[in-house]
């Protein structure tokens, strides 16, 4: 089930990610509840917080994928993952010294956004360069394993510190973490890395690669699926903290607590996908199907009555969440060109990430509007209907084909 991390380059890797991650986590927890304190508990100041933390991804990320695919990924990492940091001991010193505004917390979020947009496809298509091709669908669902044990880690420490010594301590925590993946990427040997030659430099690289993808009808499948569930269906966290605040009436460890289920599922989805990832490359019909049950279940979760029910649905909605995810990363990233590989994940992340402005916006009106369930009932709505479109295309596709292949 560890394949991948039998690569040195890739075992320091994970093991920066282990404890950044776990820092990043921290902060978010910790940031969703500094907005509520400081804008008196509106849903609509978070859904502000999370736009304009994921709205630079619009503007950089498909250009992060063009210089992804011309300039060495390690070193653009260490500069992305070290400015991220930087970001977390600004907002941490603001809070411990008691100057901090909502005003802040909203600049700290734009500016952390940008680093992050230009970090995302970069990491994406990196991780190839270290484990190769045949190990890249076990290294990407070891990369969600990573990813969700922090997932479950961070929040719940973060309760705790919280309550204890405050949200800023929680913001210089996660910006000291950035040291470990920093050193992780330092510490690499740089002619193990498996490179692919990059393209030559010229004009129109970037509609290159949008082209590119239009003439896969696969990939657009995929694309648009990505698009409706990551706007849509997991705006978690902002929609999590209101509920915990505002339905349940739950403090910052309540809060916790429902990120950690969460993640308990989505850690457990990922290590079911890398046990899958020795049988070949993963197939659009999981991907198709984990959509449709992640919609299914995220709708189920948001009629539940009390906190221990709805926190414990949560942990079906993460695996099967994952099961998305995991195919939908490793079945993008197995079926382009190399030299494509950059800016096609750029685009991937794009739509990723880049609806979550819409998506933060639209879960704060409709929790101040409807009220903090309706988020998640329509989120999940939302991703079957896009999975079912998905399955209907798909099929379309095979009928038209077959009496070519018959001719």
């Amino acid at each position: 089930m560890f394949r991948s991390l039998r690569e040195r380059n890739y075992r320091y890797y994970a093991s920066g990610q282990v404890v950044s991650l776990t820092g990043t986590w921290m902060q978010r927890a910790a940031q969703d509840w500094l907005v509520l304190e400081l804008s008196g508990g509106s849903p609509a100041a978070l859904g502000v917080a999370v736009a304009l933390q994921f709205a630079p991804t619009l503007l950089l990320t498909l250009w992060a994928g063009v210089i992804a695919d011309r300039f060495d990924k390690r070193r653009m990492l260490v500069a992305t993952q070290s400015a991220l940091g930087v970001c977390g001991l600004v907002l941490g010193l603001l809070d411990v010294t008691g100057v901090v505004l909502l005003w802040h917390v909203y600049l700290l979020c734009f500016v952390l956004g940008c680093f992050a947009a230009i970090d995302a496809p970069v990491r994406q298509s990196f991780v190839v360069e270290m484990v190769g091709s045949r190990q890249l669908t076990n290294a990407v669902a070891l990369n969600s394993m990573t990813f969700n044990l922090a997932r479950i880690v961070g929040p719940a420490i973060a309760g705790v510190l919280i309550t204890a010594i405050g949200t800023g301590w929680v913001f210089l925590l996660n910006g000291l973490s950035s040291v470990a993946v920093v050193a992780g990427l330092a510490l690499m040997d740089a002619s193990a890395l498996h490179r692919a030659k990059p393209p030559p430099k010229e004009r129109g690289q970037l509609r290159a690669g949008l082209r590119y993808v239009r003439g896969r009808p696969d990939l657009i499948v995929v694309m648009v699926l990505v698009f409706f569930i990551g706007t849509f269906g997991m705006n978690f966290e902002s929609s999590f903290a209101v509920i915990a605040r505002n339905v349940f009436g739950r403090d910052a460890d309540g809060y916790g607590l429902l990120i950690t289920m969460l993640a308990v599922g989505t850690l457990t989805g990922a290590a079911l996908a890398a046990r899958r990832s020795g049988r070949g490359v993963p197939r659009l019909r999981l991907m198709l199907l984990g959509a449709g049950v992640f919609g299914v279940l995220e709708a189920v979760a948001a009629l539940m009555p009390t906190y221990e029910l709805f926190a414990a649905s949560l942990v079906p909605v993460g695996i099967a969440v994952m099961t998305f995810t995991t195919s939908a990363n490793a079945t993008v990233q197995l079926a382009v060109e190399p030299t494509m590989r950059g800016r096609v994940m750029g685009l991937y992340m794009l739509l990723f990430l880049g609806g979550k402005p819409l998506g933060g916006l639209a879960s704060g009106w409709l929790a101040e509007v409807l009220g903090p369930r309706w988020p998640i009932l329509l989120g999940g709505l939302a991703s079957l209907a896009a999975a079912l479109g998905g399955v209907a295309v798909l099929a379309w596709r095979r009928r038209t084909r077959l009496p070519e292949s018959k001719g």
